[in-house]
């Protein structure tokens, strides 16, 4: 038992030596490594999940070489498993014996069951609507009745608006590009072009406008705003150059009930952009000390009328 428990210690010992030359090589290659071969902080969040995984592999037998030999009594510590959430579908799978007779030859009694929950996960699996409208015609007048297509979000397109908000929440939420959505489609059967996508997504953004406006008319009724400008590379076609353009974020005091955002797509930084956006609002715009604000207050102070914007100097609302 001394020899196995030694052995036991000198692999424990080897692998958290392992672990620790593992972390440090690491370190130095990205504190003194090469101009030319250093990490950026995109490259680096991208290495970190396949570097938190190496150590979660070497921790995880460090833990194994660890434990105490089994002749040993030790009560065993585990963390609390969080129960699986109630609104998720249950599907039940029954596993009982092949035979329900003894083996002295009476007939086994059910007594009750013992039910484990494992997690699973399906990738996205496309189905097909077939709409089915029915021709009706009299014989006698020779009319003919037919149910009126449905409203669609595209007309005569084939998505429908259940896979059109998948690829909006994947492109703009999960930040996932088309091109890949591509790939995901075509893993699951579906072969989408990627400029059919793009389409797709420049008709629910027309389709989505009246939306847009009804969000922002709620905004405006509020009488604090916060806003704030961010840059973003447009390209402009005919020249193949991408010009800097402005994305106007608006949203309503951290203290209304209200959470929302609207953004507002511009070419340029002018206060003029604000000044549209607001139009015939009045209160207080929470904004950094930009000059375009200023200018955007000055014109709407110089209408005429009896509307005031008051400008508050804080930390912006960050898009």
């Amino acid at each position: 038992m001394a020899i196995v428990a030694k052995d036991s210690d000198i692999l424990y010992r080897q692998a958290k030596i392992d672990k620790l030359t593992h972390e440090l090589s690491t370190l130095k290659r990205w504190k003194f490594g090469r101009s030319s071969e250093q990490f950026n902080g995109t490259q680096i969040s991208l290495l970190d999940e396949t570097i938190h995984a190496d150590i979660a592999a070497i921790e995880e037998e460090l833990k194994e070489l660890a434990a105490p030999p089994k002749t040993q009594t030790q009560p065993r510590q585990q963390p609390k498993r969080a129960a699986l959430p109630a609104g998720l579908p249950r599907v039940d799978i029954h596993h009982e014996p092949d035979s329900t007779t003894c083996g002295c030859g009476c007939q086994l009694k059910r007594i009750g069951e013992d039910v484990s929950e494992k997690l699973d996960y399906t990738p996205g699996v496309f189905t097909v609507e077939q709409h089915i409208r029915g021709k009706w015609a009299c014989a006698q007048c020779e009319t003919l009745i037919q149910a009126p297509v449905p409203a669609q979000i595209i007309d005569k397109g084939i998505p429908t608006a259940g896979l059109l908000a998948q690829v909006l929440v994947a492109k703009f939420n999960d930040h996932l590009p088309l091109y890949r959505q591509e790939r995901i489609f075509f893993r699951a059967g579906a072969q989408i072009p990627r400029s059919t996508l793009a389409q797709w997504v420049g008709i629910c953004g027309v389709q989505l406008q009246p939306l847009v406006d009804a969000l922002k008319g709620e905004i405006l009724s509020h009488t604090v705003l916060h806003a704030d400008e961010t840059p973003v590379e447009m390209l402009k076609p005919g020249n193949k150059k991408t010009h800097r353009a402005y994305l106007w974020a608006y949203a309503p005091g951290a203290f209304e009930n209200l959470k929302a955002v609207v953004y507002d797509f511009c070419e340029s930084r002018a206060g003029e952009h604000a000044r549209t956006f607001l139009g015939e609002w009045r209160g207080s715009l929470v904004c950094d000390d930009y000059a375009g604000y200023v200018a955007a207050k000055d014109m709407l102070c110089q209408t005429g009328t009896r509307r005031s914007i008051h400008l508050s100097v804080e930390s912006p609302v960050r898009t």
